[in-house]
């Protein structure tokens, strides 16, 4: 009887987040931007969550040129689908209206190297590439033990080493991407104006000031502030309140 009620109560869920998606949907086309808002954020409130309804609440809030929650939408919706040209396109229009240009400082030399190849792919897709180098591996071992003919079996030998060479590579590159993944704590400024501090303190020294919409890194949380470091490498205390994590 409980499992019933539970997939009762599961269906109905389900249900209604589909409804009040496509109801999102038909007020958006409408231009009824603020209702759309709504119908989405009755979906969330369901714990239903995915990219295409972050991406259209980020549309939602586009449209009403309201920039930190367009970019912290778009930013959700890249979370969970980091390849969506779409979005990304979307999030650089929002990121426009910003005020704040912060310098995005790129890395060099050795690690520049190894950023660039772990960054190539999400965690997810270097775990299906994996996938398919240890299937080739598999492949070539099979035809190593099982062929008669001298000049193949040396082929699937050296095949068999080298596709064990670029699953290491693939299992790695997964695995830096995931762990950078969970240790980074993205986050969007949603006050119009903030001054971050050189302490978590108001009488503290101003280092710098920022505005709604621009993206920070949470290094730390301290009571009622964190620290932030930009893509630049600027660092500063700013009120937790000020600002709203991304993961």
């Amino acid at each position: 009887m409980k499992k019933i009620i539970f997939i009762l109560l599961l269906t109905t869920q389900v249900f209604f987040a589909q409804n009040g998606f496509e109801k999102g949907n038909y007020l958006y086309q409408k231009g009824r931007y603020e209702q759309a808002i709504s119908e989405y954020e009755s979906v969330l409130a369901t714990k239903n969550h995915s990219a295409e309804l972050y991406f259209n609440l980020g549309n939602c809030y586009y449209k009403l040129n309201k920039v930190a929650p367009a970019i912290y939408n778009y930013e959700k919706a890249l979370v969970l689908n980091p390849d969506d040209a779409e979005i990304q396109n979307n999030l650089k229009f929002a990121q426009k209206m910003t005020i704040d240009e912060v310098k995005d400082i790129p890395k060099v030399g050795f690690s520049k190297m190894i950023h660039d190849l772990t960054s190539t792919f999400n965690y997810n897709t270097w775990a299906w590439i994996s996938v398919a180098f240890s299937t080739l591996f598999l492949l070539f071992f099979i035809g190593y033990y099982f062929s008669q003919i001298a000049l193949y079996k040396r082929i699937f030998f050296f095949g068999m080493f080298g596709f064990l060479f670029l699953l290491l590579i693939s299992v790695s590159a997964g695995i830096s991407e995931r762990s950078d993944f969970e240790n980074e704590r993205p986050a969007i400024v949603f006050a119009e104006m903030v001054l971050v501090k050189s302490e978590p303190q108001k009488a503290s020294t101003t280092v710098f000031t920022l505005h709604e919409g621009t993206k920070v890194f949470v290094q730390e949380t301290l009571e009622n502030w964190k620290k932030i470091q930009l893509t630049d490498g600027t660092e500063g205390w700013i009120e937790k309140s000020a600002i709203k994590e991304i993961k």
